[in-house]
């Protein structure tokens, strides 16, 4: 069993809870890191159109795209090293950040995790959005995704320990929420900032990147931690204190003594990654990335035919 789930969650057992105002407004800041995710989702892809940011890192496209001789051929115009480069370190430095956050979230606790990703997001989007060259651009972007995937780990499991059973369900989702939300948002400051001539425009898209950055970073000063992370690194009466804060009730013995029972079949499991492979745990594990595979690749479908859609409109 995973560290810090609750073996009741999975039997549906409600304690005794209300939902308290600490619990909204820390559900609602550490949920911020969504939108860190999801403006870079979406930022980067508009970025990449824009000339002037093509111009100054990137001239081979600009070339194509800008002064091609067949302006109506779209085909391999994006097609360069240093742009997927650009576009894919992100992804690749937010899943390798996931291992490293993953013992940072164990050993020091959720909200530590989340303002070491505050930090290194902004600093990503310091160097983004002062880039004077490739370099510097794609070190921001590294530490953009090293960000990332500190805050996926974290605020995900922050979300899921705070919330009362009852309502965990929709105080998790606010992370996914707020994914499509940055997303969006994303856009909209690509489409005004697309008219901004010369390299503000750009420089303005990714600079705005540090707004949800600046408010996960100062939620994780202010929430509290979970009483889950409490019990697993052995501080129990603190842990107590805190599920009482939460909770809103003093009586709090049935759910505590229910996290001293996950914390303790949790640290039985010696091996979780081998575990993953054992035959009862498979189709789960198949359904996971299956879901991770599918997805974009119905998301590139749809894509494609709006593509070709727009290329062949009269």
């Amino acid at each position: 069993m995973a560290a810090g789930f609750s073996t009741a969650s999975a039997k549906g057992v409600d304690f005794e809870a209300k939902i308290t105002p600490i619990v909204i407004i820390s559900s609602i800041m550490a949920a911020t890191g969504g939108l860190m995710f999801g403006y870079e989702v979406g930022v980067s892809g508009g970025v990449t159109a824009m000339p002037e940011f093509l111009k100054k890192f990137f001239p081979v496209v600009y070339g194509r795209v800008e002064v091609g001789v067949d302006k109506n051929n779209y085909y391999c115009k994006y097609d360069n090293q240093g742009l997927q480069i650009f576009t894919s370190s992100l992804y690749l430095a937010g899943l390798t950040a996931t291992f490293f956050a993953s013992y940072t979230t164990r050993t020091l606790g959720r909200r530590p995790t989340m303002l070491i990703a505050g930090v290194f997001y902004i600093i990503g989007v310091v160097l983004n959005a002062a880039a004077q060259d490739l370099a510097m651009l794609i070190t921001g972007r590294i530490l953009l995704g090293c960000g990332v995937g500190f805050a996926n780990q974290a605020v995900p499991l922050f979300l899921s320990e705070i919330a009362p059973t009852r309502i965990r369900g929709g105080l998790n989702i606010l992370f996914q929420l707020n994914v499509t939300i940055g997303i969006l948002f994303a856009n909209l400051v690509n489409y005004g900032t697309a008219k901004i001539k010369g390299e503000w425009g750009w420089r303005l898209s990714l600079g705005l990147a540090g707004i949800p950055a600046l408010l996960l970073t100062v939620g994780a000063l202010l929430v509290t931690e979970t009483p889950n992370s409490l019990v697993e690194r052995g501080r129990l009466n603190e842990g107590k204190a805190v599920l009482r804060q939460i909770r809103g009730t003093v009586n709090v013995e049935p759910e505590f003594a229910d996290l001293l029972e996950a914390s303790r079949l949790a640290k039985e499991v010696k091996h979780p990654f081998r575990n993953l492979l054992q035959r009862r745990n498979r189709p789960h594990l198949l359904i996971a990335i299956a879901l991770q595979v599918i997805q974009p690749l119905l998301y590139l479908e749809f894509r494609f035919l709006l593509f070709d859609y727009m290329i062949l409109m009269p």
